[in-house]
Parts: structure tokens; C-alpha cells; sequence
């Protein structure tokens, strides 16, 4: 609850900026809105000695902004400024893991949560006669983690909501794709649809913690969205 009225505080502040600047004048260069995501996450091990037992629903949701690259607004700089929600299931063999759970084989339930500013390049058609138009775009993210929890289960054992931020890396990045449609809604809102997928180039947990060598985290989001 917290962190959706700071982005919503950050998007009146941003408002008001345009309204100070010149809304007409901002719009022609700038599209600011706002974006809830459902999306799943995948952690997603490289070597042996750890499985994924399974993905995980999570959410993504914050403000975009398409910078615009040229007059027609067919190509654009795409950003924003997000909260990913995001983790999944693994089960360690025994030696891997964390030191006060690595004894005997463990699962841990990940709870992860990113803020994540998307860098993409947005190419778009031109809008067809009823103002619908297409768009595709490429490029990466930087994803900072700001919680990380985990419910073990060793030995029949289950140990709620493990603090492991320390153990994870402080920086994910990775490739973004992204394709979908933007329709008007009214004189000034657009709403946007699509599918992106982000996969990551990062080891999520750090290997000296967990001796788990490299995990990375995938996701799949059907992104939803308004611009003002």
C-alpha cells in the first residue's frame, strides 16, 4: 500500500510539472501513465543441484513515460519508474543453499520485490482511422531490489519469511520485449495492452551466499496501461 501511493504522489508531482511547463506543449513530447501488469516470474537455475518446483504470480505496476523521438511519435524513447513483484519455488540439494539450512535438502518459497526502470526503444504505426495503432518495442531494464523473503521448508520444518535481501545481488538486468496495441479512451487518455517478456542476464542470489551458481529470473506480463 505504501509503495502505490508514493508512485501515486510521484504522478501528481509529474502533473503538476506539466500543468506548470505547459500541458499542450509537454504532451507533444512526453507521454506520462500509469501501468498494472499481472505478469509470472521465473527463477530459473543453471547448474545441478537446484530445480525450480514453480513459477509465480506476481505484479508489476508504476508510471511509464514514452519520450517521443520524432514529430509523429512513431518512434519513442520508452521508461518509467516501477514496482516489480516477482519470486518463485526451488529446492535445494543438500550442501546447497543458505548456511543455516544447507545440511539437508530445502525448499524455499522466494518473495522478491525490484524497483525497475525499463530503457527500451518503442517503434508504433500510425493510428488507423479509429485512432488504434500498433507498437513493438526492444531494449533492457535495470531492476534494484528493495525486499527479498523466503519461506523454508527443511525437514518438515518451515521457517517463515527469511529475511534474504543481504544474499541477493543488488542489480538485475536484462533483455525487454515488448508488443501490443494503444486505442483512445478520450480527448487526452490512450490506453495501452500487450505482452512483454524480460529475461535476465543476472544471477539473482549471489553464488558465494548460496552456492547455487547462477539464477536467473524470468517473467511474462500482459501489460496493461493508461497514458494522460
Amino acid at each position: 500500500m505504501k509503495k502505490i501511493i508514493f508512485l501515486l504522489a510521484i504522478m501528481g508531482m509529474a502533473k503538476a510539472g506539466m500543468a506548470q511547463y505547459g500541458g499542450n506543449a509537454f504532451r507533444e513530447k512526453v507521454k506520462l501513465g500509469f501501468t498494472v501488469s499481472p505478469m509470472v516470474s521465473i527463477l530459473k537455475p543453471q547448474e545441478s543441484g537446484v530445480n525450480r518446483n514453480s513459477a509465480k504470480a506476481g505484479l508489476n505496476f508504476g508510471l511509464m513515460a514514452d519520450f517521443k523521438l520524432n514529430e509523429q511519435g512513431t518512434y519513442a524513447f520508452s521508461s518509467g519508474f516501477q514496482v516489480l513483484l516477482a519470486g518463485s519455488k526451488l529446492k535445494y540439494d543438500a550442501g546447497k543453499g543458505l548456511g543455516d539450512y544447507k545440511a539437508n535438502p530445502a525448499e524455499y518459497n522466494m518473495k522478491l520485490s525490484y524497483i525497475e526502470i525499463p530503457l527500451a526503444l518503442k517503434l508504433k504505426t500510425s493510428p488507423d482511422e479509429g485512432g488504434i495503432g500498433f507498437w513493438g518495442q526492444f531494449g533492457t531494464y535495470l531492476d534494484f531490489p528493495i525486499t527479498g523473503r523466503a519461506d523454508v521448508v527443511s525437514m518438515g520444518q518451515t521457517y517463515d519469511k527469511v529475511n534474504i535481501l543481504p544474499e541477493m545481488n543488488r542489480i538485475n538486468i536484462g533483455m525487454l520485449l515488448g508488443a501490443g496495441i494503444e486505442y483512445p479512451l478520450g480527448a487526452n487518455l490512450t490506453g495501452m495492452a500487450g505482452i512483454t517478456y524480460q529475461n535476465g542476464f543476472v544471477d539473482v542470489t549471489r553464488n558465494g551466499k548460496w552456492d547455487d551458481g547462477r539464477v536467473n529470473m524470468n517473467s511474462f506480463a500482459l501489460r496493461l496501461g493508461v497514458f494522460f
